[in-house]
Parts: C-alpha cells; structure tokens; sequence
C-alpha cells in the first residue's frame, strides 16, 4: 500500500508554504487529508470556513489577496495555481509563485498574499479553499489583474480576456500590481 506522509516545504514567498497531503493508496484508490486540526494548527490555526468551486477549463480566478489565511488545493483535475507577495513590509514584496496545482498537493497562502488560479484540466477542476477565519464581503485586501505584464505570470492557457466565462468582470476590472501602492 502506497503511503504518503504531510511534508510542508518553504517557496520563494515568506510564509508560502508548498505542502504534500498525507495519503495512502490500495486497490480501490485513494484518501488524502485536506485538513487536519492536529497537522495543521502551527500553519493555519483554525479553519474558519471551506469553499469549493467547480471553473471550466482556462478559467482564471483572482488575483486576490483577502486579510485570511487560505489553505488551497485542488479535489479533481488540475490547476495552475499563481501567488504574488503584496505585503509592503514582507522581503519578498512583489515575488511571483507558480505551482501546478495536483490531488496531493496544497499551498498555504498567508494574509496579504495573492492568490489567483487557472484551471487546466479538460472537463474543468474542483478548487477547494480554506480560510482561517469566515470570509464577509466587507473583509479587507487587495487584488491585482491577473493578466498583468508587470507580473508575468505563465498562464498556460489562452486567455480572451473579453469572455467572462474565462475571467469575471470583477477580476477583469483590477489594478495592475503596481498601482496597490
């Protein structure tokens, strides 16, 4: 029986951590723990609140940078998943992460931290996040536009920016990076 152990790696970004899921595989296939109070509570502390979206193929979603901590994955298909450190005091202010996004692995997203992500599979993937603490329309943070030359994010995907299946007005509508000074 194939047995994975939680492993947590740093990234290029202060405080991104880049996890492996503890799992374990038989004939029938396979369990991953997405939370787990005990394993998690030194990087997420509690969880607050779990959402899951379901984004067709090329869609992209963010970037965004709410005041809670995320805890990411993805529950079917794949994603590319794009981080870019908006904190003016971090030392890694303005740095880019780029993680292709697959079952097993998650990404740890502190506060203040963007988070955007594309979806990649054929058929569209499942996107699961959790916050550390309940997410209210009123929450403060920043966004930036995911398209943004500045930041020179990968997308492996063609995206036309002018079909809002692809990318919402919302997220279409965002500064650049450099205008959140």
């Amino acid at each position: 029986m194939p047995f994975t152990e939680f492993e947590s790696r740093v990234s290029g970004i202060d405080g991104l951590n880049l996890i492996t899921t503890k799992q374990i595989s038989d004939e029938r296939g396979t369990i991953r723990e997405f939370f787990r109070q005990s394993t998690y509570a030194s990087l997420l502390g509690s969880c607050g609140q779990i959402n899951i979206t379901h984004s067709r193929q090329c869609a992209i979603r963010g970037l965004h940078g709410e005041d809670t901590t995320k805890l990411v994955g993805v529950a079917a298909g794949e994603a590319f998943g794009a981080y870019v450190d908006a904190r003016p005091a971090s030392p890694t202010y303005g740095a880019v992460e780029v993680v292709q996004l697959v079952l097993g692995l998650q990404v740890l997203v502190p506060r203040g931290v963007l988070n955007g992500f594309q979806s990649v599979s054929e058929g569209g993937c499942e996107y699961l996040y959790g916050f550390d603490t309940e997410w209210r329309p009123d929450m403060p943070g920043v966004g930036a536009y995911a398209l943004d030359p500045g930041l020179a994010i990968p997308w492996p995907l063609a995206i036309d920016t002018a079909d809002r299946s692809m990318l919402s007005a919302k997220d279409a509508a965002l500064p650049l990076f450099s205008a959140l000074d």
